[in-house]
């Protein structure tokens, strides 16, 4: 029999109405093996909408009572010893999240594809053969992590034009045999990781996944031995321009006379030059009303900033990409607010309100380099966050809870608010994330906030950018190159409105003499590399495969 003063967190969470519950460690797991399971109070917690149980070995099952939670948004139960799932886990309808990694897992139960709002499916460090037909009815699937099992290939329905949001596939390391032309299907895909399959082959019709950024196909022994040499040392970018290629020499020989057909074009390339005269005519003044990012290059910038990584950063929040951006435009009229309006949208929007991703801005000219991306034990993380006084990370979270609680209360909402869902993020972390500087002050602490010492204003002059994340690289810089392409748009506005500074009641100060010269709305990025420990490259940004999608409207000059 379970004995509940075991389990005071229930109790309590019952008491208070709390939406999250987090069980994870060495006295949970004791708990477990001593009542042989989770205690059946858990089930009655219905308002839950996210729970955690992790690092506990002797949980081997999940009863099935886990369909009365039907609140439930995130279900956590990765590094345990889980044997199976209850087919009934189909009725959490609420579900978006669900991390079942690194457990024992042997097949996934059908109930899984009834799951219509699932943004993420992680079941990497398991055991499973094959995964269950039916995964295209999730169509809100966005990020899928199969990695560490031992699939031989997907489903018949998982290439799917329904998948149209899936932008994340890793599936590295099983005994994938073939990955079939209809991933074209995919058509949001933008990060792929089949590394250490069983591949001979790669689909030339991967070419035209237009948003694929990121390709991983090392360790496949590929019939193409060209090929198979590139995708071990070559960018993307490379490899998809030779698959490309590859299509391409496909449809000669399947056109017939090739040779034929250059004579037929012979004919017609006098009328064809002509057309395109005007529509390069057409082109210069389009050319002419993009914006312009001009991109200065590590190299050409003795003083350029870096950060160096820690090691310890990889089991909290391991992703981040930095830039120093010149010539934003802040002092005139609304324009500070209208970019901290525009960086609130992008949260809200394209970072999941901060659960995907997390931005932080910072004047250059307040930051005391060198920078190191750190982790810190949460009583010892002190930060003047914004508009607060100096507080440890344990005192700010209880703070910002407190705050989220009451908002919640004053609108009388039942659900999480932005706010707790990214502050539940750092839920049962033994360290955070931050950003130091060369005095040892934290100017970020990702993803709750950053720091009043480096806070930008309408004379900030240098912007240094950063984005970190929890979900990948490739996230991290599709965030930053949405970040730089819209201020490239605010800039342009300022410019072509001509408003003067201080207009919005901030004045600034003396006017600076050469505000008073023709406005120019063009903004240079000058890149930032990320160094591990031993000083090796991690990651520079921005670097040739960034800035270049969807971005239509911005002439990006290297």
């Amino acid at each position: 029999m379970v004995d509940m003063e075991n389990w005071p967190e229930i109790e309590k969470a019952a008491t208070e109405k709390r939406r999250e519950l987090v069980f994870q460690g060495p006295t949970f797991n004791e708990r477990i093996s001593c009542d042989g399971g989770l205690p059946p109070a858990l089930y009655s917690l219905a308002l839950l909408n996210y729970l955690e149980v992790s690092q506990c070995p002797n949980l081997t099952e999940i009863h099935e009572d886990i369909q009365r939670l039907t609140n439930l948004q995130s279900l956590i139960l990765c590094r345990n010893r889980l044997s199976s799932v209850p087919n009934v886990v189909g009725m959490l309808r609420s579900l978006k999240v669900l991390d079942l990694s690194v457990n024992s897992l042997s097949s996934l139960p059908e109930g899984v594809t009834q799951l219509k709002e699932l943004t993420t499916l992680n079941v990497s460090c398991n055991s499973l053969e094959v995964l269950p037909e039916g995964l295209s009815r999730c169509t809100k699937l966005s990020n899928i992590n199969v990695s560490k099992n031992r699939l031989t290939g997907f489903p018949a329905d998982f290439y799917s034009e329904k998948l149209d949001l899936l932008s994340i596939l890793i599936a590295s390391d099983n005994s994938i045999e073939q990955l079939s032309g209809d991933v074209l299907k995919l058509a949001a895909i933008k990060v792929l990781d089949l590394s250490n399959n069983k591949l001979k082959e790669i689909p030339s019709d991967l070419s035209d996944c237009a948003k694929l950024k990121e390709i991983n196909f090392k360790g496949n022994k590929l019939s193409d031995k060209r090929l198979e040499k590139m995708v071990n040392g070559c960018q993307t970018k490379s490899i998809l321009d030779y698959l490309r290629g590859k299509g391409k020499g496909k449809q000669g020989e399947e056109g017939g006379d090739a040779d034929g057909g250059r004579k037929a074009d012979k004919g017609k390339r006098p009328q064809r030059k002509k057309k395109e005269k005007v529509g390069d005519q057409q082109d210069e003044t389009e050319e002419l009303n993009k914006m312009v990012v001009r991109v200065l290059h590590v190299s050409d910038s003795p003083t350029a900033l870096s950060v160096t990584v820690s090691a310890e950063v990889k089991d909290v929040r391991p992703y981040l990409v930095c830039c120093v951006v010149t010539g934003m435009n802040l002092k005139a009229g609304n324009a500070l607010k209208r970019f901290l309006v525009a960086q609130t949208k992008l949260h809200d929007d394209l970072c999941g309100k901060r659960t995907t991703a997390t931005i932080a801005t910072h004047d250059v000219q307040l930051i005391k380099a060198p920078l190191t991306y750190d982790v810190k034990r949460p009583t010892e993380l002190k930060v003047v966050s914004l508009g607060r006084k100096e507080m440890t990370a344990v005192e700010l979270i209880r703070q910002l809870q407190v705050e989220a609680d009451e908002l919640r209360k004053q609108k009388r909402r039942q659900n999480v608010t932005g706010l707790h869902k990214y502050l539940q993020l750092l839920q049962g972390k033994a360290m955070y994330p931050c950003i130091v500087d060369a005095e040892g002050h934290v100017i970020s602490f990702p993803p709750i906030t950053n720091s009043e010492k480096t806070k930008i204003k309408k004379t900030t002059k240098e912007l240094f950018l950063e984005v970190t994340s929890a979900v990948s690289l490739q996230t991290c810089k599709d965030v930053m190159d949405a970040l730089i392409v819209k201020m490239a748009e605010l800039n342009k506005f300022t410019a072509e409105h001509r408003e003067e500074a201080g207009s919005d009641g901030e004045g600034d100060g003396p006017q600076d003499p050469a505000a008073s010269s023709e406005p120019s709305s063009e903004l240079t990025v000058q890149q930032v590399r990320t160094l591990d420990q031993d000083g090796n490259l991690k990651v520079v940004y921005p670097s040739k495969t960034d800035l270049c999608n969807n971005i239509s409207n911005v002439t990006v000059i290297w």
